[in-house]
Protein backbone atom coordinates (compact mmCIF):
# COMPACT_ATOMS: atom_id res chain seq x y z
CA UNK A 1 0.00 0.00 0.00
CA UNK A 2 1.45 3.42 -1.12
CA UNK A 3 0.97 7.05 0.91
CA UNK A 4 1.84 9.92 -1.14
CA UNK A 5 2.78 12.89 1.12
CA UNK A 6 3.40 16.33 -0.58
CA UNK A 7 5.29 18.52 2.24
CA UNK A 8 7.62 21.31 1.86
CA UNK A 9 10.71 21.49 4.39
CA UNK A 10 10.19 25.05 5.68
CA UNK A 11 6.42 23.68 6.79
CA UNK A 12 6.10 23.64 10.46
CA UNK A 13 3.07 21.51 10.35
CA UNK A 14 4.68 18.91 7.57
CA UNK A 15 7.40 17.97 10.03
CA UNK A 16 4.86 17.83 12.72
CA UNK A 17 2.23 15.65 10.41
CA UNK A 18 5.10 13.44 9.53
CA UNK A 19 6.03 12.45 13.36
CA UNK A 20 2.34 12.17 13.67
CA UNK A 21 1.83 9.44 10.60
CA UNK A 22 5.07 7.98 12.14
CA UNK A 23 2.44 7.53 15.42
CA UNK A 24 -0.35 5.76 13.37
CA UNK A 25 2.15 3.52 11.42
CA UNK A 26 3.70 2.12 15.10
CA UNK A 27 0.24 0.52 16.23
CA UNK A 28 -0.27 -0.46 12.27
CA UNK A 29 0.11 -4.15 11.95
CA UNK A 30 0.65 -3.79 8.38
CA UNK A 31 3.73 -1.34 8.70
CA UNK A 32 5.99 -3.22 6.64
CA UNK A 33 3.74 -3.49 3.85
CA UNK A 34 3.28 0.21 3.36
CA UNK A 35 5.30 2.41 0.92
CA UNK A 36 6.13 6.12 1.85
CA UNK A 37 6.94 8.21 -1.16
CA UNK A 38 7.72 11.67 -0.30
CA UNK A 39 6.26 14.95 -2.60
CA UNK A 40 7.57 18.04 -3.62
CA UNK A 41 5.75 21.25 -2.68
CA UNK A 42 6.86 24.74 -3.15
CA UNK A 43 5.38 26.86 -0.38
CA UNK A 44 6.97 29.98 -1.54
CA UNK A 45 8.98 29.32 -5.15
CA UNK A 46 9.78 32.88 -5.15
CA UNK A 47 11.17 33.34 -2.13
CA UNK A 48 14.57 35.17 -1.73
CA UNK A 49 17.39 33.27 0.88
CA UNK A 50 18.66 35.41 3.11
CA UNK A 51 20.59 33.85 5.86
CA UNK A 52 20.62 37.08 8.16
CA UNK A 53 17.08 37.40 8.91
CA UNK A 54 15.18 34.62 10.74
CA UNK A 55 11.73 33.19 9.63
CA UNK A 56 10.29 35.08 12.32
CA UNK A 57 11.05 38.07 11.20
CA UNK A 58 10.05 37.64 7.78
CA UNK A 59 6.36 36.59 8.76
CA UNK A 60 6.39 39.62 10.81
CA UNK A 61 7.14 41.51 7.86
CA UNK A 62 4.84 39.73 5.26
CA UNK A 63 2.04 38.88 7.41
CA UNK A 64 2.30 42.73 8.67
CA UNK A 65 2.41 41.30 12.71
CA UNK A 66 4.66 42.89 15.59
CA UNK A 67 7.77 40.58 16.40
CA UNK A 68 5.73 39.96 19.77
CA UNK A 69 2.64 38.35 18.01
CA UNK A 70 4.92 36.78 15.96
CA UNK A 71 6.89 34.68 18.48
CA UNK A 72 3.64 34.45 20.17
CA UNK A 73 2.00 32.67 17.03
CA UNK A 74 5.57 30.58 16.58
CA UNK A 75 6.01 29.46 20.14
CA UNK A 76 2.44 28.05 19.57
CA UNK A 77 4.11 26.00 17.00
CA UNK A 78 6.66 24.96 18.72
CA UNK A 79 4.77 23.90 21.46
CA UNK A 80 2.79 21.85 19.51
CA UNK A 81 6.15 20.22 18.06
CA UNK A 82 7.36 19.12 21.61
CA UNK A 83 4.01 17.31 21.94
CA UNK A 84 5.67 14.76 19.05
CA UNK A 85 8.91 15.35 20.56
CA UNK A 86 10.27 17.53 17.86
CA UNK A 87 12.38 20.63 19.01
CA UNK A 88 11.79 23.55 16.82
CA UNK A 89 13.86 27.04 17.17
CA UNK A 90 11.92 29.63 15.09
CA UNK A 91 13.96 32.01 15.99
CA UNK A 92 16.97 30.73 14.29
CA UNK A 93 15.15 29.37 11.25
CA UNK A 94 16.51 31.15 7.90
CA UNK A 95 14.78 32.13 5.36
CA UNK A 96 15.86 30.29 2.55
CA UNK A 97 14.40 29.12 -1.19
CA UNK A 98 13.75 25.67 -0.68
CA UNK A 99 14.03 24.58 -4.53
CA UNK A 100 17.37 23.00 -4.12
CA UNK A 101 16.62 21.13 -1.00
CA UNK A 102 13.85 19.64 -2.80
CA UNK A 103 16.32 19.09 -6.23
CA UNK A 104 18.43 17.31 -3.15
CA UNK A 105 15.06 15.22 -1.70
CA UNK A 106 14.05 13.91 -5.17
CA UNK A 107 17.85 12.59 -5.87
CA UNK A 108 17.76 10.84 -2.51
CA UNK A 109 14.33 9.18 -3.78
CA UNK A 110 15.66 7.58 -7.05
CA UNK A 111 18.70 6.27 -4.16
CA UNK A 112 15.79 4.87 -2.17
CA UNK A 113 16.84 7.42 0.26
CA UNK A 114 14.12 9.46 0.02
CA UNK A 115 12.51 9.44 4.00
CA UNK A 116 15.92 9.67 5.50
CA UNK A 117 17.14 12.70 3.39
CA UNK A 118 13.17 14.09 4.21
CA UNK A 119 14.11 13.56 8.07
CA UNK A 120 17.31 14.86 7.94
CA UNK A 121 16.65 18.39 6.35
CA UNK A 122 13.58 18.90 8.16
CA UNK A 123 15.45 18.67 11.49
CA UNK A 124 18.47 20.86 9.78
CA UNK A 125 15.62 23.18 9.13
CA UNK A 126 13.75 23.59 12.28
CA UNK A 127 16.10 22.77 15.11
CA UNK A 128 19.56 23.31 13.71
CA UNK A 129 18.81 26.74 11.74
CA UNK A 130 20.94 25.40 8.95
CA UNK A 131 20.00 27.12 5.77
CA UNK A 132 18.90 25.16 3.04
CA UNK A 133 19.58 27.07 -0.06
CA UNK A 134 23.20 26.52 0.67
CA UNK A 135 25.37 23.96 -1.20
CA UNK A 136 27.64 22.80 1.09
CA UNK A 137 25.00 22.53 3.83
CA UNK A 138 22.97 20.67 1.39
CA UNK A 139 26.11 18.70 0.35
CA UNK A 140 26.71 17.82 3.64
CA UNK A 141 23.43 16.38 5.11
CA UNK A 142 23.51 14.35 1.84
CA UNK A 143 26.47 12.83 2.93
CA UNK A 144 25.17 12.07 6.00
CA UNK A 145 22.57 9.60 5.24
CA UNK A 146 24.78 8.14 2.33
CA UNK A 147 24.64 9.87 -1.02
CA UNK A 148 28.06 10.12 -2.50
CA UNK A 149 29.08 13.94 -2.45
CA UNK A 150 29.97 14.28 -6.04
CA UNK A 151 26.76 12.88 -7.28
CA UNK A 152 24.81 15.70 -5.01
CA UNK A 153 27.35 18.12 -5.77
CA UNK A 154 26.50 17.62 -9.66
CA UNK A 155 22.82 17.15 -8.40
CA UNK A 156 22.64 20.90 -7.40
CA UNK A 157 25.17 22.30 -10.29
CA UNK A 158 23.02 20.71 -12.99
CA UNK A 159 19.46 21.06 -11.62
CA UNK A 160 19.10 17.39 -12.22
CA UNK A 161 16.19 16.72 -10.79
CA UNK A 162 14.12 19.75 -11.11
CA UNK A 163 11.86 18.62 -13.49
CA UNK A 164 10.52 15.90 -11.30
CA UNK A 165 9.90 18.98 -8.43
CA UNK A 166 7.94 20.55 -11.17
CA UNK A 167 6.33 17.35 -12.24
CA UNK A 168 5.20 16.59 -8.25
CA UNK A 169 3.71 20.41 -7.70
CA UNK A 170 1.64 19.82 -10.95
CA UNK A 171 0.39 16.82 -10.23
CA UNK A 172 -0.64 18.70 -6.29
CA UNK A 173 -2.23 21.13 -8.60
CA UNK A 174 -4.44 18.66 -10.39
CA UNK A 175 -4.87 16.71 -7.31
CA UNK A 176 -6.46 20.19 -5.73
CA UNK A 177 -3.91 20.24 -2.97
CA UNK A 178 -4.58 23.57 -1.67
CA UNK A 179 -2.15 23.23 1.02
CA UNK A 180 0.62 20.79 3.32
CA UNK A 181 1.22 18.49 4.17
CA UNK A 182 -1.45 16.47 2.39
CA UNK A 183 -1.31 12.78 2.39
CA UNK A 184 -2.84 9.94 -0.01
CA UNK A 185 -3.50 7.06 0.17
CA UNK A 186 -3.48 4.65 -2.63
CA UNK A 187 -5.10 7.44 -4.61
CA UNK A 188 -8.22 6.63 -2.76
CA UNK A 189 -8.20 8.58 0.56
CA UNK A 190 -6.56 11.61 2.02
CA UNK A 191 -5.82 13.60 4.83
CA UNK A 192 -5.35 17.23 4.49
CA UNK A 193 -2.63 18.86 7.48
CA UNK A 194 -1.16 17.69 10.69
CA UNK A 195 -3.88 15.17 11.61
CA UNK A 196 -4.29 13.54 15.32
CA UNK A 197 -2.85 10.28 14.97
CA UNK A 198 -5.75 8.55 15.66
CA UNK A 199 -7.13 9.90 12.07
CA UNK A 200 -4.28 8.67 10.50
CA UNK A 201 -5.10 5.37 12.10
CA UNK A 202 -8.72 5.04 10.74
CA UNK A 203 -7.35 5.61 7.66
CA UNK A 204 -4.86 3.07 7.67
CA UNK A 205 -7.31 0.41 8.07
CA UNK A 206 -9.77 1.73 5.65
CA UNK A 207 -7.00 1.67 2.84
CA UNK A 208 -5.37 -1.09 3.90
CA UNK A 209 -9.22 -3.20 3.68
CA UNK A 210 -9.36 -1.69 0.17
CA UNK A 211 -5.66 -2.67 -0.74
CA UNK A 212 -6.40 -6.53 0.33
CA UNK A 213 -9.69 -6.94 -1.47
CA UNK A 214 -7.60 -5.97 -4.33
CA UNK A 215 -4.49 -7.37 -3.96
CA UNK A 216 -5.34 -10.50 -2.09
CA UNK A 217 -2.53 -11.87 0.11
CA UNK A 218 -1.79 -15.05 0.99
CA UNK A 219 -0.27 -15.70 4.61
CA UNK A 220 1.59 -19.20 4.86
CA UNK A 221 1.83 -20.63 8.10
CA UNK A 222 5.02 -21.46 9.37
CA UNK A 223 8.89 -20.16 9.02
CA UNK A 224 10.15 -23.09 6.56
CA UNK A 225 8.95 -24.65 3.07
CA UNK A 226 6.91 -27.59 3.89
CA UNK A 227 7.02 -31.07 1.37
CA UNK A 228 5.55 -30.45 -1.98
CA UNK A 229 6.16 -30.45 -5.79
CA UNK A 230 7.41 -27.61 -7.55
CA UNK A 231 6.03 -26.82 -10.98
CA UNK A 232 8.61 -28.57 -13.21
CA UNK A 233 7.14 -31.53 -11.54
CA UNK A 234 10.33 -31.83 -9.13
CA UNK A 235 8.85 -33.80 -5.52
Amino acid sequence: MKIEIWSDIMCPFCYIGKRRLETALKNFEHADKVQIEWKSFLLNPDMQTDPQKSTVEYLAETKGWSLDQTRQITRQVSEMAEGEGLFYQMDKTVVANAKRAHNILQLAKSLGKGSEMKERLLRAYFTEGANIDDQNTLLGLAEEVGIDREEAAECLQRNVYMDKVDKDIAESRMLGVRGVPFFVFDRKYAISGAQAPDVFEKTLERAWMDYVKENPILDVAGSDDGAACDVDGNC
